[in-house]
């Protein structure tokens, strides 16, 4: 019910306004044969103490009423501004020739003004027809108008049209360029959103059905021979499903969510969820060794980032390697978090790179991060990334992204029985 009453009351508002707009248009034809007796009486109103005679009141509304069309009819506006001006310089004779040259100046003022408006809204052809018709009025009303010089004021003329015109224009350049701004970042903007969710699907799928297909095929190899080996590999293809299933479900969920939903309660993963991973390859027949080295507080984005970086790499080495061992490292510092996945299989140059190393880039990059991925010289395939915890702030220099991550443990580590003091190692 508020709404509609606005509603109403809105279009109530725009009724009166055109209403009134339009009736002082109606009055012009009475103000045009005002305007050349007014001329020479002494009559006036008083307002506020302002006295304001009628030889200037009338032929300023013969030029102020129609400027209340402008907004809506912009040519209209100016053609009966430009007529009413015109009209008023080819009657009025009477009076002194300051008044007349008064009475040109400000009226042909008002109509260069009124241009300036056309040429803020309307196209350029359009603005220049009518400045043009604009100039070229004034320039032979001037010779008609006793009270001003006609060649100087053609200069004059001349002058203000195209002041008038420019400054219009550059308010309509300045508002298209800002227009052109905000829509080139809205595509960014949709362009980016896009990107990150073609990542999140790629990353959620990609793992799970490298890992589904392996088992597959390992359980129609066996399932006559070895038939509780065939059943663990439809218990994991059951488990790989659901958590992709899940995963899908949340992102689809983020997708259509509207503006004032809540968002979904599932955690999103990071680098704690990284044995669910490992125990994922070790299913699918490639052995992890899980080196942690380092704790920090790492930001949600940062602990998905090298999330789906490990996943991503575990999924390559499972899909690709050809080995059954490769081994991860999460080394965390001050204001750096550096991952590394390398393996020992068939290595070899990246040619064409598929969308995983793209993915993996894009994150990186993202978070201003650096990012390396090929073949090691002694065999097999290295995944590096360096991802900032925090902007550094001392100017100093990114790290380089094609040095090898140092992975052993600093001076102060010492091994104990097969693990690393402060480091996790999991296999």
């Amino acid at each position: 019910m508020e709404a509609t009453a606005r509603i109403r009351s809105r279009t109530a508002l725009s009724a009166v306004r055109a209403v009134l707009v339009w009736a002082g248009v109606a009055i012009l034809p009475l103000l045009w044969v005002m305007a050349p007796p007014a001329a020479t009486t002494g009559n006036g109103i008083g307002v506020l103490g302002w006295w304001l005679p009628e030889r200037y009141l009338v032929p300023l509304l013969i030029v102020a009423l129609p400027a209340a069309l402008l907004r809506r009819r912009p040519l209209t506006g100016l053609g009966l501004m430009l007529v009413g001006a015109t009209l008023t310089s080819v009657t009025v004779h009477g009076g002194d020739q300051g008044y007349l040259g008064r009475l040109f100046t400000v009226q042909f003022l008002a109509v260069d003004a009124a241009l300036g408006v056309i040429a803020a809204n309307r196209s350029r052809r359009v603005s220049g027809l009518a400045a043009v018709v604009v100039l070229g009025t004034q320039i032979l009303v001037a010779f008609v108008n006793s009270g001003v010089e006609p060649v100087d004021q053609a200069l004059l003329s001349g002058l203000a049209v195209a002041t008038a015109w420019t400054l219009g224009n550059s308010v309509r350049s300045r508002r298209e360029h800002a227009t052109a701004l905000r829509a080139h970042a809205a595509a960014e903007a949709v362009t980016a959103e896009r990107l990150r969710i073609a990542r999140e699907l790629h990353d959620v799928v990609a793992h799970s059905i490298g890992v589904i297909a392996i088992q597959a095929g390992v359980g129609a190899r066996v399932i006559d021979t070895q038939p509780e080996q065939a059943r663990a590999a439809l218990a994991t293809i059951e488990a790989a499903s659901r958590e992709t299933l899940a995963g899908l479900r949340r992102t689809l969920g983020t997708l259509r969510r509207g503006a004032g939903e809540a968002a979904a309660l599932a955690p999103t993963p990071g680098l704690a969820d990284l044995d669910r991973l490992v125990a994922a390859a070790a299913d699918a027949g490639v052995r992890v060794e899980l080196r942690r080295y380092g704790e920090c507080p790492v930001p949600p984005e940062v602990d998905l980032a090298a999330f789906r970086i490990v996943q991503e790499g575990l999924t390559n080495v499972v899909r690709h390697a050809g080995v059954d061992f490769c081994r991860v490292t999460v080394r965390c510092v001050p204001d750096l978090i550096a991952v590394e996945v390398v393996d020992d299989g068939r290595g070899g140059p990246i040619g064409v790179e598929g969308h995983g190393l793209i993915g993996m880039r894009e994150r990186v990059q993202a978070l201003g991060g650096q990012f390396h991925a090929g073949p090691r010289p002694e065999g097999g395939f290295r995944v590096t990334t360096q991802l900032p915890l925090s902007v550094p702030t001392d100017g100093g220099e990114p790290p380089d992204p094609a040095r090898p991550i140092d992975t052993a443990p600093t001076s102060g580590d010492h091994t104990t029985d097969g693990e690393l003091p402060g480091a996790a190692v999991r296999r």
